[in-house]
């Protein structure tokens, strides 16, 4: 299906996205970028809107490993969660994660998630939202979630992985589940398609 070049690499170190790219039976390998994102993300949410700012980072991570892989095809990917006008990062400690979780309790929050592909100069970028509502959980419930999940609400923006025990957060959810996942995954695919990586 895959033709044997040019080599794809992802520029994340995200084993979800990793593990999306590898079900679709791409060939690939990872290589984080050396981006600080926590830094640029702050930078660019004074400046541009949601969608924008996850579209940024995934270009400035495929923009840094494409310097030291100029041959390759390099996926750059991001996500960025949004509560009316602020910008949500991945909480650094349980106590943060719990103020996420009440920050979005009973309330609707997006999740924008943008993929970068750059191939010898060849650029194309997808970003697509999905729209989220968090039900109005009692505060039992919250410490159940909290000590069920444990340390592994640390590892995602919004405390939680709508794959796992996220999903009881949840009253309404709008959107494609790869967005959600944080990987646009079928406008990428077509993509490789129209630049024959992948048989059409």
């Amino acid at each position: 299906m895959q033709s044997d070049y040019p080599e794809i690499i992802l520029a994340s170190a995200s084993p979800t996205r990793a593990a999306i790219l590898a079900s679709a039976g791409l060939r690939f390998h990872t290589q984080p970028s050396m981006v600080d994102e926590a830094e640029e993300h702050k930078h660019f949410a004074r400046n541009i809107a949601p969608p924008d700012v996850a579209l940024a980072l995934a270009r400035l991570k495929a923009d840094n490993v494409l310097e030291a892989e100029p041959g390759a095809i390099v996926i750059g990917a991001d996500q960025v969660l949004a509560v009316g006008n602020e910008i949500l990062q991945k909480p650094r400690s349980q106590e943060e994660a719990r103020g996420q979780l009440l920050k979005l309790r009973g309330r609707q929050h997006q999740l924008h998630s943008a993929a970068v592909l750059l191939h010898r100069g060849h650029v194309a970028q997808f970003v697509d939202t999905a729209t989220l509502t968090m039900r109005d959980f009692t505060d039992d419930f919250l410490d159940w979630y909290m000590e069920t999940a444990g340390e592994g609400v640390q590892t995602s923006v919004g405390a939680y992985h709508i794959e796992g025990l996220g999903i009881h957060l949840f009253s309404e959810v709008k959107g494609d589940y790869f967005t959600i996942l944080g990987m646009p995954i079928v406008p990428l695919l077509e993509e490789l398609r129209r630049i024959s990586v992948l048989k059409r």
